[in-house]
């Protein structure tokens, strides 16, 4: 992993975990809560979500509105820089997405396809 920081004995993507907590400048310590160091390490690697699953549903959220602030935070980056590697970034927005709908019950920032209404002329 390049330009990781090794917290508790594992290594975390400095740049995933600055997006997860939404700080530029990241002061690295060791209390980092249990739900970021997840979430850091199943964004890196969404592979490894179903094995997490029951962790983060049965998990205690100290603070649930900035955790889910941290999902909204992924699912914007990886749609804005979707364009740069689409596989990595769908992947990521599927984790944080998936996360969401288990621990809130519904994903607020869900892209939506709108209906096409035009007839077959091209006018509405």
């Amino acid at each position: 992993m390049t330009n990781c920081v090794n917290i508790k004995g594992k290594d975390y993507s400095l740049d995933t975990l600055r997006l997860i907590v939404g700080r530029q400048d990241l002061k690295i310590t060791n209390s980092f809560a249990e739900e970021y160091l997840l979430l850091c390490e199943v964004v890196d690697n969404p592979f490894i979500l179903p094995f997490f699953l029951e962790k983060f549903y049965t998990m205690d959220i100290k603070d649930p509105e900035n955790f889910r602030l941290a999902l909204w935070r992924v699912q914007v980056d990886s749609d804005l820089r979707l364009g740069e590697d689409i596989s990595k970034h769908q992947q990521r927005s599927y984790v944080t997405r998936t996360l969401e709908k288990l621990l809130f019950s519904e994903v607020l920032l869900e892209v939506v396809e709108e209906p096409d209404t035009s007839d077959e002329s091209g006018f509405c």
